[in-house]
């Protein structure tokens, strides 16, 4: 793996949001589109592979880690405006959560 120097850390934007609202994609047997409260007026539309490994329910209202200045980009006719952040090994996967409570739009650094 290649390194990276701190100018080009300097450049991720890492957020805190909550997720408030899951559906399935209607074209994708593996995505769920996800709104999430980032403390902003309107919910951000993410869109993650994550139906093989939690249900709606799972995710409402879980507080997450997310990348938010990623390009957005069209997944089966859906933007995603940025990307969860997960820890995966084989076939578990982890959302990235916080172990205290801090609002919505916190910066990562």
């Amino acid at each position: 793996m290649d390194n990276i120097t701190f100018d080009d850390w300097q450049k991720v934007d890492i957020r805190i949001g909550t997720i408030k609202e899951v559906k399935e994609h209607p074209d994708a047997d593996k995505l769920l589109i996800l709104k999430i409260d980032e403390g902003k007026d309107s919910p951000r539309q993410l869109v993650a592979g994550l139906k093989e490994h939690y249900s709606a329910e799972e995710l409402t209202g879980k507080k997450i880690v997310f990348l938010a200045n990623l390009e957005p980009k069209e997944l089966r006719g859906e933007m995603s405006h940025g990307m969860i952040l997960a820890a995966v090994d084989g076939e578990q996967v982890v959302l990235l959560t916080t172990d205290k409570d801090i609002p919505n739009n916190a910066k990562i650094s």
